[in-house]
């Protein structure tokens, strides 16, 4: 990747939600691909200290920031030039056993964006999510289709969190770059998405347990590509106050992954079928990432190479 060294230079960047499996991915290829230094907060609900790197460039800070006095004081000592807002309730069971909880996280995205216009910010990275698209209307999914069928607090966080995006922009010239995300996968996800919780019971000849008849479709990004679009979205002016979808358009089943993890880890385990969940289980998933495709032009990782490299990195 070319870097235009001096437009980067020792910039300040923050990243709520840092030491979650995404945010601390980010975290660590910023600190290898420019110049600038990063500071982590994270309320560790469901951030690890073991995903803190080891930089002299890199500081964390323990921080909930949905409590404006915790957050307030570290952005406006900060005075960050980019702020990645990554920090939110996350993982199908956690989201549905606590709605009150993630509607709290509205509180944080508020306090993000007063604090940031305030506080000198250029830039806003907003993680939302593949389900701010509900019960897709259209497939694959793209960015200027959003429905608002989603009636799960979580889905309707992420969407509130766009609106601040573009009101915020709108009456206060604060720029904005927002990542909808699907599902993304790699050797350190925790053991809450399905990825890493099917592996981890295949290894073990578990049973692997599904919703209902696993029909059910999805894509899956590698942590290397989403991150690839990340920073390229950063280091790229012409993104300025767009939407991108951030996955994959390889479509499987979840049935069918869990055969091919099966497979892969040569595992004993049986796929067992439990009832359906009530909400929150959309029946497909499929991205259009052109625009992901125009901030990188290589070929994304395939599923089946993608497993092979968290197998190889457990060993």
């Amino acid at each position: 990747m070319h870097l235009d060294e001096y437009r980067f230079k020792m910039k300040r960047i923050l990243i709520t939600g840092g030491l979650g499996f995404i945010g601390s991915a980010l975290a660590r290829a910023l600190l290898a691909s420019i110049d600038c230094e990063v500071v982590l907060v994270d309320n560790l609900l469901t951030g690890d200290l073991n995903n803190l790197p080891n930089h002299a460039r890199c500081s964390f800070i323990k921080c909930d920031v949905n409590r404006f006095q915790d957050i307030s004081a570290v952005m406006a000592s900060g005075r960050f030039d980019y702020v990645f807002h990554y920090a939110a309730v996350v993982g199908v069971q956690r989201t549905l056993a606590n709605p009150a909880l993630v509607l709290e996280d509205l509180d944080g995205i508020r306090n993000i964006f007063c604090l940031s216009k305030n506080t000198g910010t250029k830039k806003i990275f907003f993680s939302s999510s593949s389900e701010v698209y509900g019960e897709p209307v259209h497939i694959p999914q793209h960015e200027i289709n959003t429905p608002l069928n989603a009636r799960l607090p979580y889905a309707v966080v992420k969407n509130v969190g766009e609106s601040y995006c573009r009101s915020f922009q709108y009456e206060y010239n604060l720029d904005y770059v927002i990542f909808r995300f699907f599902n993304t996968y790699g050797p350190s996800q925790s053991e809450d998405f399905v990825m890493s919780k099917f592996l981890r019971a295949a290894l073990k000849n578990q049973d692997i347990s599904i919703y209902g008849d696993g029909s059910q479709s999805r894509t899956f990004c590698y942590i290397a590509d989403n991150i690839d679009a990340t920073l390229a979205a950063l280091l790229n002016d012409n993104t300025r106050n767009t939407v991108f979808n951030i996955g994959s358009d390889e479509v499987i089943s979840i049935l069918d992954l869990a055969r091919l993890i099966i497979r892969l880890t040569g595992s004993s385990s049986k796929i067992c079928h439990l009832p359906p969940l009530p909400d929150g289980d959309m029946s497909r998933r499929q991205p259009d990432i052109s625009r992901m495709r125009q901030l990188i032009s290589r070929p994304l990782l395939p599923l089946e190479e993608g497993v092979r490299q968290i197998l190889r990195a457990w060993a």
